[in-house]
């Protein structure tokens, strides 16, 4: 007997490409059908078939605060009765703003935009319009949303998926970014050597969250700092994962590195679609309407996304919430390399914040060479129990896991009962595509 989910994935296959909106979605990379889900209470979803699932992948980093929060729908819902948009300025995009750069002060001016990829294509095209030059610097693995000339040897849905870049995306485009090993400084100042003074700038996941999880090593963040310092190009971090996640003023003050740009989104939404670039003012006056740099949006600062952000940010704030998640994930991650190794299963984990990454590896990988060295067989059948058990992580080997604070003990003993059985499994294969 077919599953909703089973009947419902078929439907979709007829209405969508692989029956999703959005590629790793489809479990194409562990395989099987993917749950519809229904409802998200807390910590947890609730699928089409009745069945409820620890949930580490909160909309892949947005719910901090876990789902259906009551104090960010009550936001949504209070301005739902006021209007959805205006396409005029308001006063609830200014507060977001101004509670943004709070925490994140190296942000002078920002813009919102409706998406990370629409923040990392617009503080491109601004790189380019206040140097006056084409390149970008990109890094192996690490994936800034879906624009043409950045699926070049991308992280996420694309590693997921072994695509290389993308087809439709022309030789023309991509002739502008140079591409460099993540934690690689040796090549990053080779590049600047050969192209130095056609650099832009460099951009980069200052914790890698779109091939697992890949910190950065020590020396590479400032050095890349100092090398657009001595090049004139501009440092753009991409903060749409780690911000307010690995540090509540994100990686940048976590690692106490100034970026001349950063981009944002997912948290800054409270789960509606939403995102900001920004960074020094004398930067961000090249755009429109200040300067000569055209961007726009209609839904840009959409008041509802607005007041959800605000609700998200300033109750992640308060009631030790931040440090709620991270004694939460530590705990977690000694539960499972204490369960791993009484099965004989090789893993290593890696922890920023309320963001982490396993990897069917015994060593913690730096770069995405030895990302995709690590065991994704094995994957397959941990993220299969788990999910039979009622845990629910991101069906790629190649994605972070998430907690909120709303994960609490009764979420922490299902997780590790679903890891008993799922590491047992694992260790019945044996070395399965080792």
């Amino acid at each position: 007997m077919n599953t909703n989910s089973q009947i419902l994935f078929e439907r979709a296959k007829q209405i969508f490409p692989g029956g999703v909106n959005s590629p790793v979605r489809a479990f194409k990379s562990v395989g099987g059908t993917p749950p519809f889900m229904a409802q998200g209470e807390g910590a947890c979803l609730l699928d089409v078939d009745g069945y409820r699932y620890v949930d580490y992948v909160l909309s892949y980093g947005p719910l901090v605060l876990g789902h259906a929060h009551p104090a960010v729908n009550e936001a949504i819902n209070n301005m739902v009765l006021r209007g959805t948009t205006f396409g005029t300025p308001s006063e609830h995009a200014l507060q977001l703003g101004e509670l943004i750069q709070k925490y994140m002060p190296s942000l002078e001016m920002l813009r919102f935009v409706n998406s990370g990829t629409e923040a990392t294509m617009s503080a491109l095209r601004l790189a380019r319009a206040f140097t006056g030059r084409n390149k970008i610097v990109k890094f192996e693995g690490c994936y800034h949303g879906h624009a043409d000339y950045l699926l070049v040897k991308a992280g996420s849905g694309v590693a997921t998926l072994g695509l290389p870049d993308s087809p439709g995306v022309t030789p023309s485009t991509t002739v502008d970014t140079l591409v460099a090993p993540y934690n690689d400084l040796t090549t990053v100042e080779n590049l600047f050597d050969q192209f130095g003074n056609e650099i832009a700038g460099v951009i980069v996941e200052p914790v890698a969250g779109n091939m697992g999880l890949v910190q950065p090593v020590d020396g590479f963040l400032s050095g890349l700092r100092k090398l657009c310092d001595n090049n004139s190009s501009l440092l753009i971090f991409d903060e749409v994962m780690t911000g307010f996640r690995v540090h509540p003023g994100g990686a940048q003050t976590r690692y106490n590195i100034a970026p001349d740009l950063t981009t944002l989104g997912k948290v800054i939404g409270g789960g509606l679609p939403v995102g900001a670039y920004g960074g020094r003012q004398e930067i961000m006056e090249m755009v429109a309407p200040v300067g000569p740099m055209y961007q726009a949006g209609t839904l840009s600062g959409n008041p509802i996304a607005m007041a959800a952000g605000k609700a998200n940010i300033e109750t992640l704030m308060t009631d030790s919430n931040f440090e709620t998640k991270i004694a939460y994930g530590e705990r977690l991650d000694e539960a499972l390399r204490n369960i791993a190794a009484r099965n004989g299963v090789e893993i290593s984990l890696a922890r920023e914040g309320s963001m982490s990454g396993m990897y069917f590896s015994s060593n913690t990988p730096t770069n995405w060479e030895q990302v995709s060295q690590t065991n994704t067989e094995q994957f397959k059948i941990f993220f299969h129990e788990m999910l039979a058990n009622g845990v629910f992580l991101a069906p790629s080997p190649f994605e972070a896991a998430f907690v909120s604070a709303a994960h609490d003990d009764d979420a922490f003993e299902q997780t590790i009962a679903a890891a008993e059985k799922a590491f047992q499994r694992v260790a019945e294969r044996g070395e399965v595509g080792g």
